[in-house]
């Protein structure tokens, strides 16, 4: 089996901000126990940013600005890593340090690339502690608290469970801080709506997500057909019970029967959309039954500002999502192509508005 656990900001720094050994000891003495068991571990760890910041302490406190966030990921990272170091030294093990960015998921060269690196030092006995590349990244900055990473590494590893590590027990029916009749939700076969409004909230200090990250995580990982399990870093054998199903252990997310290729993946759920295009009943029907491709004849209106090969989100006469894609035309055309039959447009453009290579049905 191939478990990769990510563990948040919150559970590997202290009060101050610098990196928690004796947290990083516990979750690598855990690593060690499931890789004894025979199973592989990677380990997707946050904190780098905020480990920057115990060193640096910039006037004003912690910044906001992407540029200095991604310089004090760069002095953060060798301090979090040394830490892992010793921890997992300690064990008898050696951990190799991988950094990752989304673009790495979306081309297939740097996918197959990263997937063979991953698992060689898999093959070699070696625990690969994943983060995300801050320091030189241009966006990816946005990331920050690596859950989404954290799915995507689940897929291209082929993982068989995802543990997601945080400072509270799991999915709660409502937030425990404000409510005390909150219970733990131990099991979701299906992330809808309802359950994102019940997750929503800020995350906590020096995190950049919050349990709706965790959730949309979770659903990533569920469109991999990998079982996620949301629980508490420091509960004993957190790591055993995740991969044993124990009851109580924390919220157990179920994998989907039907799942999706990493670069469909990447697109569905990595890449921030730039606008929606709005479609018509029929064309709705050709995309979810026929898996077609969207053509300008059942476009009815575009919205937002996009071009060819940005992500957008499809939604139907109702106004609901359904699926999303690289759009093959640009908006600023739109009078051109909107619900015009593909042949008559002009020469120049696309005869597809999403090819449904690109094209990732949500329902």
């Amino acid at each position: 089996m191939i478990v990769v656990a990510k563990i948040g900001t919150s559970s590997v720094t202290g009060a101050d901000g610098s990196v928690d050994a004796p947290a990083v000891a516990k979750l690598c003495a855990e690593v060690a126990a499931v890789r004894s068991a025979g199973h592989h571990c990677v380990v997707v760890s946050s904190g780098a940013v905020t480990a920057g910041v115990a060193a640096l302490r910039p006037p004003g406190g912690r910044p906001t600005d992407a540029t200095t966030l991604q310089a004090l990921s760069s002095i953060g990272q060798h301090r979090l890593m040394h830490v892992y170091d010793e921890a997992f030294a300690s064990e008898g093990l050696i951990a190799g340090q991988v950094l990752l960015a989304p673009l790495d998921f979306g081309e297939r060269r740097q996918y197959l690339h990263a997937r063979a690196t991953l698992e060689r030092l898999l093959e070699l006995g070696v625990v690969p502690v994943v983060n995300e590349n801050d320091a030189i990244a241009d966006d990816e900055i946005r990331f920050g608290d690596n859950d989404r990473l954290a799915a995507l590494v689940a897929n291209l590893v082929g993982a068989d469970v995802l543990v997601i590590l945080t400072d509270t027990a799991g999915l709660f029916t409502a937030d425990p801080r404000r409510d005390a009749t909150a219970s733990l939700v131990e099991e979701v076969t299906e992330i809808d709506a309802e359950l994102e409004r019940a997750a929503g909230g800020p995350g906590t200090r020096g995190g950049s997500g919050g349990m709706a990250s965790k959730l949309a995580a979770a659903r990533m990982a569920a469109w991999s057909g990998v079982r996620t399990v949301i629980a508490a870093a420091a509960r004993e054998r957190v790591l055993a019970g995740a991969i044993a199903c124990e009851p109580g252990v924390g919220t157990l997310i179920a994998p989907r029967a039907r799942t999706l290729g990493a670069r469909k993946l990447w697109i569905a759920f990595a890449l921030p959309s730039a606008g929606r295009i709005v479609v018509d009943d029929g064309a709705r029907h050709a995309l979810v039954e026929r898996e077609a491709s969207l053509l300008a004849a059942g476009v009815r209106a575009v919205e937002g500002d996009f071009a060819a090969d940005d992500a957008v989100e499809i939604v139907g006469s109702d106004g609901a999502v359904f699926a999303k894609g690289l759009a093959g035309l640009p908006s600023r055309r739109s009078a051109s192509w909107v619900g015009r039959n593909s042949r008559d447009l002009p020469p120049e453009l696309a005869r597809e508005v999403v090819h449904r290579d690109d094209l990732v049905v949500l329902v």
